[in-house]
């Protein structure tokens, strides 16, 4: 099943909105392999995710990442003793990083499941 989830922001619904760019508006689907009971489309539903889980989406999504970055700059800037290359070299690291991270996005759903409860 695929939830649609409309994401507001609080701005998004203020009436000067249209002369404002702070407003924010995102339509985002979930995917729900495991599901118990009949949905019928438009029906609202809240979506779960177990705390130990979002702990780890915002490790593999900012902590590692920080960690990956922090010990390039630190080993690039003590072997080449030069700041711009370790600099250079510590963002680029997280371009293989999140590439690798794409390329397993199918694993991941499998480590993070969204499960669907009835909205009362």
């Amino acid at each position: 099943m695929i939830v649609n989830i409309i994401n507001e922001s609080a701005c998004s619904a203020c009436h000067s909105k249209g002369s404002c760019t702070v407003s924010d508006f995102q339509d985002k689907e979930i995917e729900i392999s495991n599901f118990a009971g009949t949905y019928s489309p438009g029906q609202q539903v809240n979506i779960v995710l177990k705390e130990t889980q979002g702990f780890t989406a915002v490790f593999y999504g900012y902590v590692l990442p920080f960690i990956l970055v922090l010990t390039t700059l630190i080993l690039t800037v003590s072997i080449f003793d030069n700041e711009l290359i370790g600099g250079l070299l510590a963002l680029a690291i997280l371009i293989p990083y999140y590439t690798s991270i794409y390329f397993f996005r199918h694993l991941l759903k499998n480590v993070f499941k969204f499960e669907i409860e009835e909205n009362i």
